[in-house]
């Protein structure tokens, strides 16, 4: 069973950062896409950031300069680097892997931006 666990999540200070992991477990067959993404209290969850196996990566605007995606292809890892961070970034960070085999979910880790 394939699982996907995330850490890193905090209490920061406006201006700070914070760097999210995810370790997939369980893996078959070689992941195509590993997407963070974020949901708000009262707001749908968005895409943050995606990377492809090939390295392709898309960022939603918001982020783009402040946030770096990254994979560990050999380990099945993806990481978030979250630099200048503003109290609009607080959410619960998600963790997503798709493939042709696959669509899994973490459980979720908490943002929190102080002002």
């Amino acid at each position: 069973q394939v699982q996907l666990v995330e850490s890193g999540g905090g209490l920061v200070q406006a201006g700070g950062s914070l760097r999210l992991s995810c370790a997939a477990s369980g893996i078959i067959f070689p992941i195509d896409t590993l997407s963070w993404y974020r949901q708000a209290p009262g707001k749908q969850r968005e895409l943050v950031a995606s990377i492809t196996r090939g390295g392709s990566i898309n960022y939603v605007d918001s982020v783009k300069g402040r946030f770096t995606i990254s994979r560990d292809n050999a380990k099945n890892t993806v990481s978030l680097q979250m630099n200048s961070l503003k109290p609009e970034d607080t959410a619960v960070y998600y963790c997503h892997a798709d493939s042709s085999w696959i669509d899994c979910w973490g459980q979720g880790t908490q943002v929190i931006v102080s002002s």
